[in-house]
């Protein structure tokens, strides 16, 4: 069933094709793909989703289903339904009439890790379709093993279960393609997005105000793991973010003529509170703020490609609450979603790993630092629990 990019999205359509205006003559080209993969976390769609979905996420770990309930309140709040996938529809839709604009007849194909469709039912119908080599976008932008590795293993176990095989014999392939959270068609929307934010501030707080870039956080033992193990035990999760958050209030200053004050905390902490995890949490952030004077805040979701439960709960619930009862003036600037950059981003992506693959060398657009590996190296992002199969890596 082919996806129309010119009306609504069916929810069961998780490929698309290019419509039939697409130039196959004037395309560039995408070989030796032959597919897009879009892979994400994946989010329930009904209150009677929510349990099931959350075993998803938490499955090994033994937490009984009324803690379940107790965490599925947030979704609850929202009808039960997560906005990710609705927001990874959109996403393809943009992306799907990117490449047609482009005059690129790819086809799309959409699996999420922990709701459907699932990747298993990907990649089954990938290979009902004979494709052989995708490229891979995760809707992740950053190295960590749960944004990173996690969905590598994630496509290794999707694999064996559709082919019997972690390399089939047909030569069946999937490229993950790099992490993009220092392309300007990430960074660009981000730094827009701060400046409408800042605009929405009372004049008198505006001057004064702080930036506040969140992300999720992870236990430290996950972010000491993040990136290659070559690079030393410097997190290269809180090393990438910092450097985003850097690149933005350096754009944000070159704009406004004023340096504004920033720090990266995080949100959505879990898990047992023996375990140590990122902080500041956003809300003592917030806290902090208030007890030193200033005027005003600023929250950018820099760690989220667009608006997820942790954004539209964590930030727009939670932490507005918070500002609201200390009287703090607080805005929360756009995610990525489907800027037209963020769009014309993957298109890019696709594009230069395809050109790497045939052994050319493409240019690598970054605004900070150098663009990230094209293959994951041994080691990079580790599974703290032990190594277990994984694609698009060198282990």
């Amino acid at each position: 069933m082919l996806l129309d990019t010119l009306g609504d999205v069916p929810e069961t359509d998780t490929r698309t094709h290019a419509g039939p205006d697409a130039s196959p003559e004037a395309s560039p080209d995408t070989s030796p793909f032959d597919a897009l993969l879009l892979v994400s976390f994946g989010g329930p769609e009904k209150a009677d989703d929510v349990v099931p979905f959350l075993r998803n996420v938490t499955a090994g770990k033994d937490i009984p289903d009324a803690r379940l309930e107790e965490v599925g309140e947030h979704y609850y709040g929202f009808g039960g339904r997560s906005p990710i996938n609705d927001q990874n529809r959109a996403l393809l839709e943009a992306v799907r009439a990117d490449l047609d604009a482009a005059g690129i007849d790819l086809p799309i194909y959409w699996g999420n890790r922990n709701w459907d469709p699932y990747l298993t039912d990907a990649l089954g119908r990938m290979r009902d379709d004979g494709v052989r080599r995708a490229a891979v976008l995760v809707t992740s932008a950053y190295s960590s093993y749960s944004g990173c590795r996690q969905y590598r293993e994630n496509l290794a176990d999707a694999m064996v279960d559709v082919t019997g095989e972690l390399e089939p014999g047909d030569g069946s392939r999937l490229s993950k393609l790099r992490h993009y959270y220092n392309h300007p068609g990430f960074v660009e929307p981000m730094v827009d997005a701060t400046l409408a934010a800042l605009a929405e501030l009372p004049e008198d707080a505006r001057h004064g105000a702080h930036l506040v870039f969140v992300t999720h956080s992870i236990p430290t033992s996950m972010s000491a793991a993040s990136g290659p193990p070559t690079e030393g035990p410097e997190s290269a999760y809180v090393r990438q973010h910092e450097a985003v958050a850097a690149a933005v209030t350096e754009r944000v200053h070159e704009q406004t003529g004023h340096r504004y004050p920033q720090a990266l905390v995080y949100c959505s902490r879990s898990g047992p509170p023996q375990v140590p995890w990122l902080e500041p949490d956003v809300n003592d952030h917030l806290e902090a703020l208030h007890a030193e004077g200033v005027p005003g805040a600023v929250v950018v979701p820099i760690g989220f490609v667009s608006d997820h439960m942790e954004v539209i709960y964590d930030l727009d619930t939670e932490a507005a609450a918070t500002a609201e009862r200390l009287g703090l003036p607080y805005a929360r600037a756009a995610t990525a979603g489907v800027d037209p950059r963020f769009v014309a981003m993957v298109r890019e992506l696709v594009l230069e790993r395809a050109a790497a693959e045939r052994g050319e060398t493409p240019e690598r657009r970054v605004v900070t630092g150098r663009p990230s590996w094209d293959t994951c190296p041994a080691g990079c992002c580790a599974n703290g629990r032990g190594p277990r199969p994984a694609l698009c890596g060198s282990d």
